[in-house]
């Protein structure tokens, strides 16, 4: 008997892919860019929903169109060293240094920070955080279950709640649309947008979430890689064009909210004032909640793939040790130096998120060539380089290097150096864009005269 994919078994596979990429920051970042962009809300907008909704969504289609299971087969092509280093440096980065950790710190802010004295802050974020993820273990562990927690009962609870929410603000508005955007928003509101998208995380969350999602296809039934492949487009569509409209909402919140405050320092507070606004004294304790069940959502799937994806590949260790340990340092990070690994997040992803798009692109035009390793190492030799150079510009080393990839001075102004003038968008921080697209010309050449041998996978050539 063949398995249906029937609307209830949609709508949950929806309801769980919406669940784990909505997350930390998928609430904060979209409401305090509205406050930033102001009146220039709309190329905003746009440019945000490029990064944070469209690349996700191609992410999902290009692990469909080759069939993958998550990070290490769409990476295959290059190598097997480098698919294991790309997963790690993906799952590393969204998980104990970044993502997960964000998780548990969000939440606390959103709750009980708000209603603890400043001196018993540190002990309360301890036991807080020791909370949050001894329950992200125990739902964790039950691997085969994830779909009925994330999808079944979490997910639709945080969504009515936002809906509540977004129903009170359309009837009755905060304000206009006309206030003055911030500086780096009046020029250059599109690229500054795309850049903030970033931080959400997602096109990169994606690629892990693969391994999770596979797993929960098969759980229902379904098996046959084209059939998992299919479910996975079509289910992944609906939760990313839901989290769009959500984008749209928060946004829109933002930019009226400045009717009635000012910029805030951050998307959390902002959040906390338009709750207030809308639900008086009632309001912290909704923000607690739906907050909170939004970042444990994303905790569960962030640290489950992590554990799916390192049992594969390393099968000695299993699912659930691998889940203690990146459970564990999760912790130590959210309590012991977040700050300063926060800090590294901007370099981090200025260097993954160009190596990631490049991924997903080639995924989704491999039928082009075959899948041909030498339009993959092409491609990405000349895409790895400005990556590089990305990273560097946006990290605390990039004093050391100032000639080659410029710098910042006192009053936050870009001096450029030899990078930025070379290639064309690196001031905006697409200096990726125009080496990428050459390597892959390159690349598809070799292949179309038939020089596949040119260039191989270093770990193939020492088999």
């Amino acid at each position: 008997m063949t398995t249906k994919l029937d609307i209830k078994k949609t709508l949950l596979l929806a309801s769980l892919i919406f669940g784990m990429f909505f997350g930390a920051g998928n609430l904060i970042f979209p409401v305090h860019l509205g406050q930033l962009a102001g009146l220039n809300w709309g190329p905003a907008t746009i440019g945000f929903l490029l990064s944070a909704t469209v690349i996700p969504l191609m992410a999902l289609i290009s692990l469909s169109q080759t069939r993958a299971s998550g990070i290490y087969d769409l990476a295959k092509p290059l190598g097997r060293g480098f698919a294991i280093f790309f997963l790690i440096a993906v799952h590393v980065s969204l998980g104990p240094m970044i993502a997960t950790p964000r998780t548990a710190t969000v939440a606390y802010s959103l709750s009980f920070a708000n209603w603890i004295p400043s001196s018993w802050q540190s002990i309360a974020q301890l036991i807080f955080s020791a909370i949050f993820f001894g329950i992200v273990y125990f739902l964790g562990s039950r691997e085969q279950n994830l779909t009925k927690y994330i999808g079944q009962y979490l997910n639709p609870i945080f969504v009515i709640l936002l809906v509540l929410i977004f129903l009170l603000a359309i009837f009755n508005p905060m304000g206009t649309l006309n206030h003055t955007a911030e500086a780096a928003y009046q020029t250059k509101a599109f690229s500054s947008s795309f850049i903030e998208g970033y931080n959400t995380l997602d096109a990169i969350a994606a690629l892990a979430f693969g391994i999770t999602i596979v797993r929960a296809i098969e759980a229902m039934g379904f098996s046959g890689r084209r059939q998992i492949a299919q479910i996975t487009a079509k289910t992944g569509f609906i939760a990313i064009a839901g989290i769009a409209i959500v984008y749209i909402g928060l946004i829109l919140l933002g930019a009226t909210s400045l009717s009635h405050f000012k910029l805030s320092e951050n998307g959390t507070t902002a959040l906390m004032q338009i709750t207030n606004h809308y639900l008086g004294s009632f309001g912290g304790a909704f923000l607690a909640v739906m907050g909170t069940i939004a970042v444990l959502t994303t905790a569960i799937g962030l640290t489950a793939s992590f554990a799916q994806d390192f049992h594969r590949i390393f099968p000695k260790i299993s699912y659930k040790k691998w889940l203690i340990l990146t459970i564990g340092l999760s912790f130590m990070a959210a309590n012991f130096g977040l700050d300063n690994i926060i800090a590294w997040a901007v370099p981090i992803l200025m260097f993954l998120y160009p190596i990631a798009i490049t991924l997903i692109l080639l995924g989704l035009l491999s039928p082009l060539f075959n899948n041909a390793s030498v339009v993959y190492l092409s491609t990405m030799i000349f895409a790895m380089i400005p990556a590089i150079m990305d990273g560097i510009a946006n990290s605390p080393f990039a004093g050391l290097f100032k000639g080659l990839v410029g710098y910042h001075d006192a009053k936050g102004v870009l001096h450029f150096g030899a990078y930025q003038n070379l290639l064309p968008f690196a001031d905006m921080g697409f200096g990726w864009i125009t080496p990428t697209i050459l390597g892959f010309l390159i690349g598809f050449t070799l292949y179309k005269i038939k020089l596949n041998h040119i260039l191989k996978p270093v770990s193939d050539t020492m088999q």
